[in-house]
C-alpha cells in the first residue's frame, strides 16, 4: 500500500513516540479516523475491551495542589477521595503534561509527574493509550508500560 494512503503522524503524536522511545518504550502511534477522546470511543475505535483503554487522567493532590497522573482502566473510576485527590481542570492538565485533555499520554509529559496506576490493568497483556491527540493511540504490553512509569513502588499502584 502506498504511504500516501496512510494518515501522516501528527507532530504531537511523533513527539510522544520520541519521548516514549527515550523511556525504553518502542511504540507506533496510530492515527484513527474516529475519535478516541473518551474511553468508550477509544475502545470502539481500537476494537478492544473498555478495560484495555488506559485513561491518563490528571488530578491534583488535595493538600499540596501538585499534579498527579492516574493511569486507570477504561472500565473503572479513579477513587479520588480515597486517594486524596481532586480532578484537575483542563488548563491544569495541559500545564502539567503539555497535552490537551482527550489526548494525554500515560508518560512523556513536559515534566515528571507522580503517577498512580490502577492495579486492574494487570488483567490484560496489552492495553491502548492516548498518543497526544484525540485521534492518536498506541498499543503496548502492560508490563512494559508499568516498567516505563516506574510502577514498582507500593505507592504507585492502587
Amino acid at each position: 500500500m502506498s504511504p500516501d494512503l496512510h494518515p501522516r503522524l501528527h507532530p504531537t503524536a511523533l513527539k510522544v513516540q520520541e519521548r516514549l522511545q527515550e523511556r525504553g518504550l518502542e511504540v507506533e502511534p496510530r492515527i484513527l479516523p474516529d475519535s478516541t477522546r473518551t474511553a468508550v470511543e477509544a475502545a470502539a475505535a481500537c476494537g478492544c475491551e473498555l478495560g484495555q483503554i488506559v485513561k491518563s487522567l490528571v488530578f491534583c493532590d488535595a493538600v499540596t495542589g501538585e499534579p498527579v497522573m492516574c493511569l486507570w482502566a477504561g472500565d473503572r473510576h479513579v477513587p479520588a477521595d480515597e486517594l486524596g485527590l481532586r480532578r484537575a481542570t483542563a488548563d491544569e492538565a495541559r500545564q502539567a503534561t503539555g497535552f490537551a485533555v482527550g489526548g494525554v499520554p500515560p508518560l512523556g509529559h513536559d515534566r515528571p509527574l507522580r503517577t498512580i496506576v490502577d492495579e486492574s490493568l494487570r488483567r490484560f497483556d496489552r492495553v491502548w493509550c492516548a498518543a497526544g491527540t484525540p485521534n492518536a493511540v498506541f498499543e503496548v504490553e502492560v508490563s512494559a508500560l508499568l516498567a516505563a512509569v516506574g510502577a514498582s513502588s507500593p505507592d504507585t499502584i492502587a
